[in-house]
């Protein structure tokens, strides 16, 4: 007689045998997720238009041409190149409606812009061979492609042009292509960008405008975002008030751009580590800052929640990493204007809401047993962050996993001390 086997679901089997279930074992639900993602509409004069697209670092800085029709030294990537000192990815929406590929009588650019006005095409006869042509993609000096071919026909699209497979091919120093541009970007544009970002998570969005209802309508777009959907970030903004944790408020002028800084603390508050802070932190930037302040415009910048930058002997340093929040109540006092405190605090509902999701969900049953596994992975949780120096003082007493009011809901009590870098020294030296 055979023995009893296989896999169980309750413990209680009749025949005698081994039952054994083999299951996965749950990865990373106690893991911290990853800083320095930012995410930015802008106004681009080359690349994907309607459309989220992504850029990381290595991409950016070997791929530049491609992505935004410069080179990486450009001076139009002047801003790009500020926020990529702090983040490793970048998800980027181009701003534009209405725009216009530039064409000649070859091909057409594969975007519209003015950038696209820079594109020339260069057929030649080939001389191995003269009933081919070689036909070279120009842009600006810089030869981007090259196929050799008897006919249009033949021809390939690359990176930068879709050809007219049409087109008869006659020999030209160099057409250009014309009629380029990149339309208008309005409000509209703005709010099909934010609409797009939904789909995404990142640490900080940046707008670099000086158009106050664009501003208002990222800050809204932020709150919603935070307080009604879970999604955790902070907004850049420059020059705008909003007395809200999730929005960072610029206060210095770029001698070039007057809100080109948005770049560079976009950066910034998505790269910095949920353990560390951006006080002090020197610009190390490519704009002009204009930072000659006195002493009570520091202070004063600081009681209205500003984000500024000062002058330190020769360096252009970060004087408090503060977000624009300005009216403390007992639910959210003075601790929450201070960006680490955001930070530390963002990572905990975005991890735990992760795990939540990933882990538990339709997986786990609301009983006694999955609620202590959900505490434990809590606490997990809270200890690498104390292990990382973000909180302190934390015990697993400080995390209380219950049943809701119903049979489906958990309802969690957390409490942690955030740790914040040093900011004052008060030193008191008795000379005998």
């Amino acid at each position: 007689m055979a023995l009893g086997g296989g896999t169980f679901i309750a413990q209680n089997k009749i025949l005698p045998g081994a039952y054994i279930n083999f299951i996965s074992l749950a990865k990373a639900t106690s893991a911290l997720s990853d800083r320095g993602i930012a995410a930015m509409a802008l106004e681009l004069d080359w690349g994907p238009e309607g459309e989220v697209f992504e850029v990381t670092k290595e991409d950016f800085l070997k791929n530049s041409l491609k992505i935004f029709g410069y080179d990486y030294s450009h001076d139009n990537l002047k801003g790009l190149r500020d926020s990529f000192l702090n983040i490793q990815k970048l998800y980027v929406y181009r701003l534009t409606s209405g725009g216009v590929k530039a064409t000649n009588a070859f091909a057409t650019a594969k975007y519209c812009g003015p950038r696209g006005n820079d594109l020339k095409i260069v057929i030649q006869t080939n001389v191995d061979d003269d009933q081919k042509f070689d036909v070279k993609t120009v842009l600006g000096t810089t030869v981007v492609d090259e196929q050799t071919v008897i006919s249009s026909a033949e021809l390939q699209d690359n990176d930068f042009v879709t050809f007219k497979t049409d087109a008869q091919l006659t020999v030209t120093a160099g057409t250009a292509l014309v009629g380029g541009d990149n339309g208008i970007v309005d409000g509209t544009a703005h709010q099909n960008a934010l609409d797009a970002f939904e789909a995404y998570s990142f640490n900080a969005l940046g707008a670099v405008t000086t158009d106050d209802t664009i501003k208002s309508l990222y800050a809204a777009y932020t709150k919603r975002m935070r307080d009604e959907v879970g999604q955790k970030f902070q907004c850049v903004l420059y020059n705008h008030a909003a007395d809200y944790e999730g929005v960072v408020n610029v206060k210095n002028k770029a001698t070039e751009e007057e809100p080109a800084l948005v770049y560079w603390v976009t950066g910034a508050i998505a790269g910095c580590p949920v353990n560390r802070s951006n006080l002090n932190k020197i610009y190390d930037g490519e704009y002009t800052v204009e930072a000659d302040y006195t002493q009570a415009q520091l202070e004063d910048s600081i009681k209205n929640g500003q984000f500024t930058f000062h002058k330190v002997g020769s360096d252009i340093r970060v004087l408090s990493d503060i977000n624009s929040l300005v009216t403390f109540t007992e639910d959210k006092g003075a601790i929450f204007q201070d960006n680490q405190t955001i930070r530390v605090i963002d990572q905990i509902a975005n991890d735990i809401a992760v795990m939540f999701n990933t882990k538990y969900l339709g997986v786990v049953q609301n009983n006694e047993s999955g609620r202590i596994s959900f505490w434990s992975d809590i606490v997990k949780h809270h200890e690498e962050l104390q292990a990382l120096g973000a909180i302190e003082d934390f015990s697993d007493e400080d995390v209380i996993v219950e049943p809701g009011e119903s049979k489906k809901s958990v309802v969690v009590n957390d409490k942690i001390t955030v740790v914040n870098a040093m900011a004052q020294l008060y030193m008191t030296v008795v000379v005998a």
